[in-house]
C-alpha cells in the first residue's frame, strides 16, 4: 500500500462546485433536497493523479482498469500503461486497479497540494479473472468480498447464457436449478430459492411473481446483460430480508452511464428444440447525453429427450419401445426491447430506462385433466393465437428505472446515489384457450445512498430503502390471495484497512407490513389417508376470514474480514445475523397449487381432522419473521499458474418456514376423479428451526500458455432440528463435481466440461431418491479478424453421452428429465 500526501490550496475566488456546474438543475427531486443541505466549502485547485501499471517484468499493461475513489472516476491505461486522472479534489482517497489475466492492487492517495504523477502499480499474473461486483454499495470485486461470490461475463457469459436464468447459472459452484423444465428454471443458492433468494436487475427487484410459484418465469434477459453476480450467502444488508439466502443480480446497461459508440450482437440456432435467438446491444451518444438499446427474440419448440420422459414407479429403467421423441408442452416463445438514456455531466449522471418483456411458454406436466397434449406451442404474440391443447402461460411486464449518481467536492457527504424502479407485471395460465388463472404484480422500488468521505480510514454510508408490491391471483388456481406489502428500511454500512487486513461492518433495520383480502377457506372435499377417496365424500365447510395487517421488524448486522496474509492470497470471514420476514404467500396461502402439485396452506391457519370431515381456522399462534446465523470462511489463491477459492458454510435458520404434510389430500369434486385419483397432498406452512452446512471448491491450474484446467465440487446439507423431527429438507441438490479443459490459441478456443451430479438419498417425505448421471458438454470458438472490433463463430454440444438425465431439486423430475444431446451454433460480434 502507498500513501502520498501534499499540502492544500484553497481559491477563495472560484465558485463552489455545485453551482459552478449547475448540476441541481438535472439530479431528481430527492438528490437536490439532500444537496442543499450540505454547507458548500469554496473549491479546491483540481490536481493530476497519475502513474503506470505494469508487470512483475516490468512490462506495461495495456488497458488495465484504474477506478479513483469508490467507482466515481475511471480511466483504462494506455498502450505505456499510463493511466491519468486530471480533475481530482483534495481528500484521501483509494485506488483499485485490475487487468484481464492478471490480479488486483489497491492503493491510499492522499491530494492535498502538487500533482501525483509518479505511481507505479506492480500487477501479479492471475490464472483467475477479477471481475468488479456492483451487487454491493461499497467497491468490491470477486477476490475481496468476504462472502463468496460468482461473476459470468464477456464470453463465458455468452457460451453459458440459456433462455432462463437458472439455466444459464446451473453450472456455477454453489448454484443448482430449480428446472421447471427448460421455460421456468430459477437459481438455487446452496440449497435456498423461492423467496429466500432476490433477483434483481442493476440492484433492484425484478417485480416478478417467480419466487411465488416454480411454474414462473423469472422476468429478466440474459442475452442482453453484460454481467450476472451472484452472492452465495446472506446479502440481507444490502437487499432486504428476501435475500437471507443470497442474491442474483443481472447487470446491464439500459441506464447508460458513459457515450461509447458500441454494438454487439448474437444470433444463435439449437436443434434439441429447433429454437432460434437473435439480440442486440446498441449504446452510443453526445458528450453530454447518452442512448441505449437493446432487443431480444427466441422461438423454441418442444424439446428432444434422451429417454421416456415419465419415471415409471416400478423401475428406473426407461423402456426404449416406448420412449418419447420430444417432452410435450415444453415450447416457448419470447421478444423485448429496451430503451434508455441518461444526461452525464462532469460529476455523476442521470438518466432513466423503459423496457418491455413478453413470454409466451408451455407447462410441461402442468394439465388438471391429465390429458396427452403433444402439440408444440406455437405462439403469434401480436395476434395472441396459441396452437396447443395444453396448459401455457402468456406472461408480459413493463419496467421503468431511474438510476442518478453525483459527487460532490469537498463535503462529508461526497457522494449520492439513486435508484428507482416500477414494474407492471402480468401472467396468464391458460388452458384450452380459456384463461385459467391471472397474476399480477405491480411493484416500487427506490433506494438512496449516501457515501462520506475517508474519516480516519474508515469508508462507507448509509442506505435508505422503500419497496411496496401490490400482488394479486384471480382464477381457479389463485392459492393465495390479493395482497400488499410494504418495507421501509435504513442500512449502515463502513470498511476499513488495517494493512493487509478489511474489515467490513454493517446493521440494517426494516419494517414489513402485509395485508392480504378477505377470503372464503375450507375444503369442498378432503380425506386422510386412510380413509377411501371418494368424491361423494364432500364437506362444505368455506369460510369467509378476515385477515389483520401482519407487521414485522427484521434486523441484520454482519461483520466481514478480507485478509490479505501473503501477496496473491487472501482469507475471508464473514458472520452475519438476519432476519426474514415472511411472504405473503406463506402467511395467506390456500388453495390447490397445481405447479408444486401441492394443496397449500399457509401459517396463517391451523388444519386438523374431525371425524371425515377437515376443518380449517385461524392459527392461535402469531407468526414470527426467521431468524438465521450464518458463518461463512474463504480461502483464495488468486495470482500464478496455479489458483483456488475453498469456501464452507453454516446456516442455522430459527423458526424456518416449511411445509409440513398433514397426512390429508384434497380432491377437487368438479374433477370427477375416480377412485384411483389420490387427489393433492395438504401441506401447512409451519416454522421450526433448521440447520444448513456445507463446502464449495474451485481449483485452476494453467497447464501451458494454451492449456488450462479446472475442477469444481459443490455440497449441501439441510435438515429439521427440533424435539419432533429430523427429517431433511426436500428438494436439495445433490453432491456435485467437475473437469473442465480448456485450450487456447490465436484463432481460436475450446472446451471440454465434465460434471456428475451424485445419487441424492438424503431425502424428505413425498420425496424418492434421485439417482446419480454424468453431463459432458464441449465448445468450439473461432474469432474472425478484420471484421468489427470482435467476430466470433461458435458451436457448442451438451449433453453429449444422451444421458437421460433427472433434477432432484426439480418439482417436474419424474416427468421432465433434462434435454438429450444437443448442439448450437452461432455468430456474436460487435463493432
Amino acid at each position: 500500500m502507498y500513501l502520498f500526501t501534499t499540502k492544500s490550496l484553497i481559491n477563495s475566488q472560484v465558485k463552489s462546485a455545485l453551482k459552478k456546474r449547475g448540476c441541481t438543475q438535472v439530479l431528481p427531486t430527492i438528490i437536490t433536497l439532500f444537496s442543499t443541505l450540505l454547507y458548500v466549502s469554496p473549491n479546491a485547485l483540481a490536481q493530476e493523479v497519475s502513474g503506470v501499471v505494469v508487470n512483475k517484468q516490468g512490462q506495461p499493461i495495456t488497458n488495465a482498469m484504474v477506478e479513483l475513489d469508490n467507482g466515481s472516476q475511471k480511466v483504462r491505461s494506455n498502450g505505456q500503461g499510463v493511466f491519468r486522472f486530471t480533475d481530482v479534489k483534495e481528500g484521501i482517497f483509494e485506488l483499485h486497479i485490475n487487468a484481464k489475466k492478471y490480479g488486483h492492487s489497491h492503493l491510499k492517495v492522499t491530494v492535498e497540494e502538487a500533482d501525483i504523477n509518479d505511481i507505479n502499480v506492480v500487477l501479479s499474473a492471475s490464472v483467475m479473472e477479477v471481475v468488479d461486483v456492483y451487487a454491493t454499495p461499497l467497491h468490491s470485486s470477486s477476490i475481496e468480498s468476504a462472502l463468496p461470490v460468482n461473476v459470468l461475463s464477456a464470453d463465458e457469459l455468452k457460451m453459458k447464457q440459456a433462455a432462463t436464468l437458472g439455466e444459464t447459472l446451473k453450472n456455477e459452484v454453489g448454484v443448482h436449478s430449480s428446472y421447471y423444465g427448460p421455460v421456468a428454471s430459477t437459481p438455487i443458492i446452496r440449497g435456498l430459492d423461492g423467496p429466500r433468494v432476490l433477483i434483481t436487475q442493476n440492484g433492484l427487484d425484478v417485480g416478478d411473481v417467480s419466487r411465488v410459484g416454480p411454474d414462473h418465469v423469472v422476468a429478466t434477459e440474459t442475452s442482453t446483460a453484460t454481467q450476472i453476480e451472484v452472492l452465495r450467502g446472506p446479502a440481507t444488508l444490502f437487499y432486504g430480508s428476501g435475500a437471507i439466502g443470497g442474491v442474483v443480480n443481472v447487470v446491464d446497461e439500459r441506464v447508460p452511464t458513459n457515450s461509447d459508440n458500441q454494438v454487439d450482437y448474437l444470433l444463435q440456432y439449437n436443434d434439441v428444440a429447433n429454437e432460434q435467438q437473435a439480440s442486440v446491444n446498441i449504446q452510443t451518444g453526445t458528450d453530454k447525453v447518452a442512448f441505449h438499446l437493446d432487443g431480444f427474440w427466441r422461438d423454441s419448440k418442444d424439446y428432444k429427450l434422451a429417454g421416456e420422459a415419465e419415471l415409471h414407479e416400478d423401475s428406473h429403467e426407461e423402456e426404449a419401445h416406448e420412449s418419447e421423441d420430444r417432452l410435450a408442452n415444453s415450447a416457448s416463445t419470447a421478444n423485448g426491447a429496451t430503451l434508455g438514456s441518461s444526461y452525464l455531466f462532469e460529476d455523476g449522471f442521470i438518466g432513466f430506462s423503459y423496457g418491455f418483456m413478453n413470454r409466451e411458454y408451455g407447462i410441461p406436466g402442468h394439465s388438471h385433466h391429465e390429458e396427452e397434449h403433444t402439440d408444440e406451442l406455437a405462439t403469434d404474440l401480436t395476434t395472441g393465437h396459441v396452437e396447443t391443447t395444453g396448459v401455457y402461460a402468456k406472461m408480459k411486464q413493463d419496467r421503468w428505472q431511474v438510476l442518478g449518481e453525483y459527487n460532490i467536492d469537498q463535503q462529508f457527504i461526497n457522494k449520492i446515489a439513486t435508484k428507482f424502479a416500477y414494474s407492471d407485471y402480468q401472467h396468464q395460465e391458460i388452458e384450452s384457450g380459456l384463461v385459467g388463472t391471472v397474476f399480477t404484480n405491480e411493484s416500487s422500488e427506490a433506494r438512496l445512498d449516501l457515501f462520506h468521505q475517508n474519516t480516519v480510514g474508515w469508508q462507507g454510508g448509509w442506505t435508505l430503502h422503500y419497496k411496496s408490491s401490490d400482488f394479486k391471483a384471480i382464477g381457479e388456481e389463485a392459492f393465495s390471495p390479493p395482497s400488499s406489502s410494504e418495507m421501509f428500511a435504513a442500512a449502515w454500512l463502513e470498511e476499513k484497512h488495517f494493512g493487509p487486513v478489511l474489515l467490513q461492518l454493517g446493521a440494517r433495520v426494516e419494517h414489513v407490513n402485509i395485508a392480504a383480502d378477505d377470503s372464503f377457506v375450507g375444503f369442498e372435499d378432503a380425506h386422510a389417508t386412510d380413509l377411501p377417496t371418494d368424491p361423494s365424500h364432500t364437506a362444505h365447510n368455506e369460510t369467509l376470514m378476515s385477515f389483520e395487517q401482519q407487521s414485522f421488524t427484521p434486523l441484520s448486522a454482519s461483520a466481514g474480514i478480507v485478509w490479505d496474509y501473503q501477496p496473491g492470497h487472501n482469507i475471508g470471514l464473514s458472520i452475519a445475523m438476519s432476519q426474514r420476514a415472511p411472504s405473503a404467500g406463506e402467511l395467506f396461502s390456500f388453495g390447490p397449487h397445481i405447479g408444486a402439485n401441492t394443496f397449500e396452506v399457509g401459517a396463517m391457519f391451523d388444519v386438523h381432522q374431525e371425524g371425515d370431515a377437515i376443518h380449517v381456522e385461524l392459527a392461535e399462534h402469531e407468526p414470527s419473521v426467521e431468524t438465521s446465523v450464518n458463518v461463512d470462511i474463504t480461502l483464495r489463491k488468486f495470482t500464478g499458474d496455479f489458483g483456488y477459492v475453498f469456501s464452507a458454510f453454516y446456516n442455522r435458520i430459527d423458526d424456518y418456514y416449511y411445509q409440513k404434510n398433514t397426512g390429508l389430500f384434497f380432491v377437487d369434486a368438479h374433477e370427477h376423479a375416480d377412485a384411483g385419483d389420490a387427489g393433492l397432498p395438504i401441506l401447512v406452512y409451519q416454522q421450526s428451526d433448521v440447520e444448513m452446512y456445507g463446502g464449495e471448491a474451485e481449483l485452476i491450474y494453467q497447464l501451458s500458455p494454451t492449456l488450462k484446467t479446472s475442477l469444481i465440487a459443490d455440497y449441501i446439507r439441510a435438515r429439521l432440528v427440533n424435539e419432533d423431527s429430523n427429517e431433511n429438507l426436500p428438494r436439495i441438490p445433490p453432491m456435485r463435481v467437475g473437469a473442465i479443459i480448456n485450450y487456447q490459441a490465436d484463432k481460436y478456443d475450446s472446451e471440454l466440461s465434465i460434471s456428475h451430479y451424485f445419487e441424492q438419498t438424503d431425502i424428505a417425505q413425498l420425496e424418492t431418491n434421485t439417482d446419480g448421471y454424468t453431463l459432458v458438454d464441449a465448445h468450439l470458438n473461432y474469432y474472425v479478424a478484420g471484421i468489427g472490433d470482435d467476430l466470433t463463430l461458435y458451436v457448442k454440444g451438451q449433453n453429449l453421452t444422451n444421458e437421460n438425465a433427472r433434477v432432484h431439486s426439480s418439482f417436474l423430475k419424474d416427468v421432465a428429465p433434462l434435454p438429450g444431446r444437443n448442439f448450437s451454433i452461432g455468430i456474436r460480434g460487435s463493432f
